[in-house]
Parts: structure tokens; C-alpha cells; sequence
């Protein structure tokens, strides 16, 4: 049988991004994401709930997103699941499920003047 893996996530950035590199030099990011979801319950009343996802970014998309998002901006993004498992220093096992970025939008219009790259004749 076959197997899909595939995430398409919008939600709001929950903190701004963590940027670094790894010892060959590849970018690598982390956010966390907020997907809202409001319901209503049989009595009429509205209920918010909230689910947070974390999500790893490689090479020069992890990098336009440290450039040009910061924490409550929205994100559209696709991507894989990824599980990590690791032990801690007490012995107990643990393990986390992520997002592994494929590709990512902007939701709303970046501002006047971002975004316009460094083509010829740009300052910068």
C-alpha cells in the first residue's frame, strides 16, 4: 500500500523565528504556529480552541521567513510530518511530532519596500 505525507497548515506565527546553521552551513529555522478553531456548542455559546504546531524550515526558505516574519504574523505552509524521539537526562523517553517545511506563502501583503529582492540597480 502506498503512503501520502503531506500538511497544509495557515495559522499565526506564535513567537518570532529561531535562525541558525548547522555545522556544514545549511540555514535552519523553527516556529511555532497557532491554528484557531472556533466551534459552537448546543447551547449556542462559541468555543475556542487552539492547536500549536511546530515547524522546521531549511536552507534559504529558513531564512526569508527569519527575514520577513515575526511572532503573530499569519503563514500559510505545506509540508511533512517528521516525528523526533530523544531520552532525557532521567531516562524517560520522549518524542515530538513537527513539521518539516516544503514550501510557505504569505498571507497578507508585505510592507512598501520588503520583499523587492536585490536585482540590479537595488540598494543593499
Amino acid at each position: 500500500m502506498p503512503n501520502y505525507n503531506r500538511v497544509i497548515l495557515m495559522g499565526n506565527l506564535t513567537r518570532d523565528p529561531e535562525l541558525r546553521y548547522t555545522p556544514s552551513g545549511k540555514a535552519v529555522a523553527d516556529i511555532s504556529i497557532a491554528i484557531n478553531r472556533r466551534t459552537k456548542t448546543p447551547d449556542g455559546e462559541q468555543r475556542d480552541s487552539v492547536v500549536f504546531v511546530e515547524v522546521t524550515a531549511w536552507d534559504r526558505q529558513a531564512e526569508v521567513i527569519n527575514e520577513y516574519f515575526s511572532k503573530g504574523q499569519p503563514i500559510f505552509i505545506e509540508g511533512r510530518l517528521s516525528l523526533d524521539e530523544w531520552t532525557t537526562k532521567e531516562g524517560e523517553r520522549r518524542s515530538k511530532l513537527r513539521v518539516v517545511l516544503d514550501r510557505f506563502e504569505f498571507i497578507t501583503p508585505r510592507a512598501q519596500g520588503q520583499g523587492q529582492g536585490r536585482g540590479p540597480g537595488a540598494p543593499g
